[in-house]
């Protein structure tokens, strides 16, 4: 994030109704109009500072979206009551019937699934590929191809998309490129490296505290205005609605998130070093081994660090099942889903987060059984947690190079 969109976050400042340093919470699902004619303007979206109906717009939520955007640096943005609420109002509402799409092979499970799935209904292709690969992206594109699709770091395989070089290959064909940046807020700001169009599950790191579900979409004004459309827009008409009193949560806990990306980051660089240090096969872009460490070094924002995020393949899932169990069992965190929390949190993704795609696709990306996913929490003693873990792994005999499939 450069510094004057840091700035402009940290500026925000939105008096209560009553003059209290929090926003007043809009709790209300329609709102009153003092002549017949605004109502109509407002309907037809020709009215600025004036709520119709909470489905379109709210107080709460456009406190929300001017931080999200200040976030991104982007014009404006949109909230949805998910991620995927965000992620499938782009798609529809930059696709149409026999249109494609060029996307990393490695993103959400969520995402894979409604691209390769859902999608066929509306005869709307995907090519999925590997996005670090910008030749076969290049070369994935035809006449029919309205997007490019990519996570900043990918899940959950950790992949780095180079997105300068992407945007570049994006405009080139007068196409947007969507990149979803959950994985790396603050860390990574991909609107100042080319791309159109950055969605966020708020759910994750942003919100931070696991108790909301929340997306968002940062992008022009123009967009954003047409995702809202009574008569067109994606997400208008599919009603993924964020509740005015989450909005309300998540534009809280947004005010703490420089300090938790700098903690997450810090804990997990600490673990990966002294990991791989120790034979196991780590994946975390903060390593030098990491095939996109550079690409990451080079797009990175260094004052936040490489992530939250490291995976650990211990040889099958029987292992990692066991690993998971013993590390709960030690109060080092849940067997849980999901990503951002103040604990850690761990799971097989292959059976879990990435289960929508076919295990032979699986293991042609890589994606092995004995993989886990950790998002790293806010220990505050990195070097106590390191130590309680490493024994997990001693008491089931995994802590040596090549970890035998069990």
């Amino acid at each position: 994030m450069s510094k004057k969109a840091a700035n402009d976050l940290q500026d925000l400042q939105y008096f209560g109704e009553y003059g209290g340093v929090n926003p007043s919470i809009s709790d209300s699902s329609t709102y009153t109009f003092l002549s017949a004619k605004t109502m109509f303007d407002t309907f037809e979206g020709n009215t600025e500072g004036c709520y119709l109906y909470s489905r379109h717009s709210s107080p709460s939520n456009l406190y929300l979206g001017e931080a999200l955007a200040a976030l991104e640096g982007t014009e404006t943005a949109n909230v949805y009551a998910s991620g995927m609420g965000a992620i499938t109002s782009v798609i529809l509402q930059l696709c149409n019937a026999n249109e494609h799409i060029v996307s990393s092979r490695t993103v959400y499970g969520g995402t894979y699934a409604f691209m390769k799935n859902f999608l066929k209904k509306l005869h709307i292709k995907t090519s999925f590929l590997d996005i670090t690969d910008l030749d076969a992206v290049a070369k994935s594109i035809t006449p029919e191809t309205k997007m490019i699709y990519c996570e900043s770091v990918s899940n959950p395989l950790l992949e780095v998309a180079d997105i300068a070089a992407l945007s570049k290959i994006a405009k080139a064909h007068h196409i947007p490129l969507v990149v979803d940046n959950t994985f790396s807020p603050l860390s990574i700001s991909p609107a100042k490296l080319g791309a159109d169009i950055v969605v966020h599950s708020l759910t994750k790191f942003i919100n931070g505290t696991s108790d909301a579900v929340a997306g968002v979409v940062c992008g022009t004004t123009d967009f954003c205005l047409s995702l809202k459309d009574v008569n067109s827009g994606a997400g208008m008409l599919l009603g993924s609605t964020l509740d005015s009193l989450r909005a309300a949560s998540i534009l809280k806990n947004m005010r703490t998130l420089h300090i938790r990306m700098k903690k997450h980051s810090e804990n997990a660089q600490f673990l990966a070093e002294k990991f791989e240090a120790d034979d196991l096969r780590i994946v975390y872009p903060g390593l030098p081994s990491h095939p996109g460490h550079l690409v990451m070094e080079d797009q990175m924002n260094p004052q936040y660090g490489f992530g939250g995020l490291l995976t650990m393949d211990v040889g099958s899932l029987k292992n990692a099942n066991n690993l998971m169990e013993r590390m709960q069992d030690r109060k080092l965190g849940y067997l849980a889903v999901s990503l951002g929390f103040y604990k850690t949190l761990f799971s097989a993704p292959g059976t879990s987060t990435s289960s929508e795609i076919p295990l032979e696709e699986q293991e042609e990306m890589g994606l092995g059984d004995g993989l886990i996913r950790f998002s790293i929490g806010l220990d505050d003693d990195i070097e106590r947690t390191y130590e309680l873990m490493k024994s997990c792994m001693q008491d089931l005999k995994l802590l040596h190079p090549n970890v035998e499939k069990v």
